[in-house]
């Protein structure tokens, strides 16, 4: 076989087979051959035949026996590493419905999360790209996990023998013009708020610190300056409102303070984000991230901004690991017209953290 430049490897998982995962992967393939050098995908042969199918563009389907051998495949052909060798590899397989929840597709899903987790732990690729997984099918499936963030955080924890509360991790959701990272994740809004406490913030601080330093860039000007929302509006307005920022948070951002971090706040969260935002071609903002302090405090901003744009980033595992930052679209799966934008824009920044 011929052998074509290459970079690395890198692996993108398959996501839930019933979503728009799979059509999202081909058509990267399809149409950002530059941007897929390098990538694999982790998953069901079939699985990925049906999706280059339905994308159309004559996209060829290469198998490959291991990582390594994606240097011999050459530009728009999906390249897939089998996770069951020797399964029917045909459009005619029994595969899972698109938009429907199935355990079974669950169960593929997190299996090769599974294994590209693994396979970056053990160093035979530089990281990994996961498209979007459906939360209700892992459960069917009886996954014990919520989702890839928790799941990935238990596997570093095996690797690492340590229990997983010793290998803290946090979500980063960014695009161009906006970096946000959250205190809590997949949680109630009650349980949420309970996890606004002092060392949760300050390890937080810590995460994305470290995190957002090996960014050359920001490590070069100084170092990344964090903004921290407050919980309540107006950030408590001096106690008015709460005073979860009085007693908690701006203790926590004092500690990180006294550690070297560029930390401030904490500000109201109807205008911190405004300040932090970059304008497209107009420099750094007044912040390079947001800590929120729950969920759709952070995500919401990023999101208006265009789904399209978002990447989502797992701070803290020993790996990278980022993914596009919408689901599995049950609504519009095995339509051909999901955009795969943000899947191109999450492989782009993957590498660009493999290589800081």
């Amino acid at each position: 076989m011929t052998a074509f430049p290459s970079l690395a490897p890198l692996a993108i998982t398959q996501g839930d087979p019933a979503g728009i995962g799979p059509e999202i992967i081909a058509k990267a393939f399809r149409d950002a051959p530059a941007d897929t050098a390098g990538c694999f995908v982790v998953g069901d042969v079939a699985v990925l035949r049906r999706a280059a199918a339905l994308v159309g563009g004559h996209l060829p389907v290469a198998v490959l026996a291991q990582p390594a051998d994606v240097a011999q495949v050459p530009p728009r052909t999906l390249p897939v590493l089998s996770l069951q060798p020797g399964a029917p590899a045909d459009l005619a397989a029994d595969l899972p419905a698109y938009g429907q929840v199935s355990a079974r597709a669950g169960r593929m899903a997190a299996e090769a999360v599974t294994w590209a987790a693994r396979a970056a732990l053990r160093g035979e690729i530089v990281g990994l790209v996961t498209a979007p997984l459906h939360k209700a099918a892992l459960a069917a499936a009886g996954v014990p996990f919520p989702g890839h963030t928790e799941l990935l955080q238990a596997e570093a924890a095996r690797a690492l023998g340590l229990p997983i509360e010793q290998v803290p991790v946090r979500m980063m959701l960014a695009n161009d013009e906006l970096r946000t990272v959250l205190v809590s994740i997949h949680v109630s809004l009650r349980r949420a708020i309970e996890a606004v406490t002092h060392d949760q913030v300050l390890e937080t601080l810590r995460i994305t610190h470290a995190a957002l330093n090996r960014w050359p860039a920001l490590a070069a000007d100084g170092g990344p300056r964090l903004a921290v929302a407050g919980l309540n509006p107006h950030a408590g307005e001096d106690g008015l409102f709460g005073d979860e920022e009085i007693h908690i948070i701006a203790p926590a951002i004092a500690a990180a303070q006294k550690e070297g971090i560029q930390a401030s706040g904490p500000y109201p969260p109807d205008t911190v984000f405004m300040r932090a935002r970059r304008p497209a071609g107009s420099g750094r903002g007044a912040f390079d991230a947001v800590i929120a302090m729950y969920h759709d405090q952070g995500l919401i901003p990023v999101k208006y901004l265009g789904v399209e744009h978002g990447v989502n980033v797992t701070l803290g595992l020993p790996l990278v690991r980022t993914s596009p930052d919408h689901g599995t679209a049950f609504d519009i799966a095995g339509q051909g017209v999901a955009s795969a934008a943000s899947l191109i824009q999450a492989i782009r920044m993957a590498r660009q953290l493999a290589t800081a």
